[in-house]
């Protein structure tokens, strides 16, 4: 990012020193730079080069150079009043690092989406199974044409077969086993098999079936996790170089309770190196649908693995759009849950206040499956709410009140960008025209798209649906709290900066980890609480919104992605259509970043239905109703 303000080159060299020892924040930024300046030498210091108890005294300049940061402005008395205190602070904050947190240790405080009054279900009931889909077709096709059908058949379609013993669970994994193993070298979307594990599961699972004991509807089905859930006995490595052998002494409480349904665990699938984008040690997930993408992410080997036929259903988790936006990638159907629905012990910690751990699969129908399975406390994970998911695929969703984001279903317009003077030179000319041609690349795109978002409530309107024009909450500043995300990022990742093994990280560019980690030392912990406290106002002004609906059906992007992860709220995101050979094409080098490099002919697009806290079971019967009538969720990729 360019920077703001024009810094003497010894106010450079301290900046720059302090980034790159990257200081714990909760300091006032001048001790923040005192750490890393007077007894340094000039230029970027890995903090592994700045010896225990050898840090500058902090002093007087230190604190004045830090007020920039801080965005205060303080008196030369003040500045004196502070620096005892601040090397008190500074001292603490150097006790605290010798405890050495894990990323599994969460803070003593706990997020919680519940408005005050709202009352949650917590009978739980038996999940009430839709009627059981015809599979004849599917049991009568033969040789390679079989294993097409069976790969991407839908959980539930692949739990008739078992029923009716058109299929084992054995035969099942072989062929989600060789499936993902044929397609890893284009697709980099599995990190390790579980191979071993999963044959015993299935020969098990095949014996109980036989002996007329099924565990349920996920019983004997092959799925896939990604790979920032611990799995006892199997690498659990977040995706990230320097983590590839590590080992948990356990599995999560969502890969047991998924073992206790009687599915059957293949792989551990690729993620976004520490949950970010599409980029892990072993290269980049692509899209199935056009394989010179990337799969988007952070859950990018998830989505991936279910798009191309490889397991029925596979885990991801969101923060800030990591199920969401490969959902969309790759043409598969993913839910959010409500945050505090799925307990995260045993998955590795991003963000405490904004992790929600959630299906993807082919359908609606098989993310209710398995969110019927991985829902509820475990006594561990302090987050989870008493709420019960109870499933009824004949649920009337006729009864909901759907309402639409009018603003965002609107006829995109072309913003132009304000004209260069003639006395600009070549360079900045150049530059200038080249934002202006990326602009115009990007309103074709959008412009595309938006007639796939409109024909929606077309289809919506055909259903008999009543739609509600609502409007997001105004004047929240949704943007300016996703650095408490940041923060929260940091600290779960606090000594990988610390000791400089952040370079180990395949991602080195501004908006990577290590950069981010670093940035987000300076940003203070009264920002983080001011922050927080503004998501309370978020809180409370989407309660107002579904007071008025039950439902709202919106683009998967825009400022309700970031809305609804600050406030907790269900996501469903379904296949909404292919885009047809006239598409605006995608740009295809191979080092673009997944977000610089979307759409394209012949690659899917997507649509998001929002629901109210807790609320998700209704929500996926509505997304159900819709998939039944549009059929978009039967699409998928021919893979060569």
């Amino acid at each position: 990012m360019p920077e703001t303000l024009a810094f003497s080159t010894s106010r450079r060299r301290l900046l720059s020193a302090c980034a790159a020892a990257g200081v714990s924040h909760s300091l006032f930024p001048g001790a923040l730079l005192g750490l890393a300046a007077a007894e340094t030498p000039a230029g970027p210091l890995h903090p592994a080069d700045v010896p225990a108890g050898k840090l500058a005294a902090i002093t007087v300049a230190m604190i004045e150079t830090a007020e920039a940061i801080a965005a205060i402005s303080l008196t030369p008395e003040q500045r004196r009043m502070l620096v005892e205190g601040l090397t008190e602070q500074r001292a603490s904050v150097e006790v605290i690092r010798t405890l050495h947190l894990e990323n599994a240790t969460a803070p003593a405080f706990t997020f919680d989406p519940v408005p005050a009054g709202m009352v949650l279900e917590t009978a739980r009931r038996p999940a009430r199974l839709g009627k059981a889909p015809d599979v004849t077709k599917l049991s009568a096709t033969a040789g390679a044409s079989r294993e097409e059908a069976v790969a991407f058949a839908t959980a539930r379609e692949l739990g008739e077969l078992l029923r009716q013993k058109k299929v084992t669970s054995v035969e099942l994994t072989k062929l989600s086993v060789a499936r993902l193993n044929r397609y890893q070298a284009k697709l980099h979307f599995m990190i390790n098999l579980t191979e071993g594990r999963a044959l015993a599961q299935a020969a098990a699972a095949d014996a109980e079936l036989a002996a007329g004991k099924p565990r349920g509807p996920l019983h004997g089905i092959p799925w896939g996790a990604k790979d920032l859930l611990a799995v006892k006995g199997t690498p659990t490595t977040w995706g990230a170089a320097g983590f590839e052998q590590q080992q948990i002494d356990s599995d999560a409480t969502v890969v047991q309770r998924l073992d206790a349904a009687g599915a059957v665990l293949v792989a551990k699938l690729s993620m976004g190196a520490l949950a970010q984008g599409d980029l892990w040690f072993g290269g980049r997930t692509r899209n199935p649908w056009n394989p010179r993408q990337g799969s988007s992410g952070s859950s990018a080997g998830s989505a991936s693995a279910v798009s191309a036929g490889c397991v029925a259903f596979a885990i991801g988790t969101e923060t800030l759009g990591s199920i969401s936006s490969p959902s969309t990638r790759c043409g598969v159907t993913g839910l959010r849950p409500t945050f505090g629905f799925v307990p995260r012990t045993g998955a590795m910690a991003l963000s405490w206040t904004m992790d929600k751990i959630g299906p993807i699969a082919r359908s609606a129908e098989d993310c209710a499956l398995v969110m019927s399975a991985i829902h509820g406390q475990d006594g561990k994970d302090r987050s989870v709410q008493a709420a019960c998911f109870n499933w009824n695929a004949e649920f009337d969703w006729r009864t909901l009140r759907v309402g639409y984001l009018k603003a965002a279903f609107d006829v995109p317009k072309l913003e132009e960008l304000k004209p260069v003077s003639e006395s600009v030179t070549a360079k900045e000319r150049a530059e200038y025209e080249a934002r202006r041609a990326h602009q115009k690349e990007n309103f074709a795109r959008l412009t595309y798209d938006a007639a796939f978002d409109r024909a929606a409530l077309d289809a919506l309107k055909k259903l008999g649906v009543q739609l509600i024009p609502v409007d997001l909450p105004h004047d929240l500043h949704f943007g300016d709290q996703v650095p408490l995300l940041g923060a929260e990022a940091a600290a779960a990742f606090d000594e990988l900066t610390l000791s400089g093994r952040d370079g180990l990280l395949t991602g080195q560019k501004p908006y990577d980890w290590p950069n981010l980690f670093r940035r987000a030392r300076f940003y203070s912990a009264i920002d983080y609480i001011q922050a927080q406290r503004a998501r309370s106002l978020v809180i409370a002004a989407m309660a107002k919104l579904f007071a008025q609906v039950d439902v709202i059906v919106t683009p998967s992007g825009g400022a309700q992605l970031v809305a609804t992860n600050l406030s907790g709220h269900p996501a469903v995101i379904v296949p909404n259509g292919l885009r047809g050979g006239d598409a605006p094409k995608a740009t295809v080098s191979e080092e673009d970043d997944e977000l610089d490099n979307p759409g394209g002919p012949e690659t899917p697009v997507s649509l998001t239905f929002l629901g109210g806290l807790y609320s998700d079971a209704r929500l996926l019967a509505f997304a159900r109703a819709y998939q039944e009538a549009t059929g978009f969720h039967h699409r998928h990729p021919s893979l060569a």
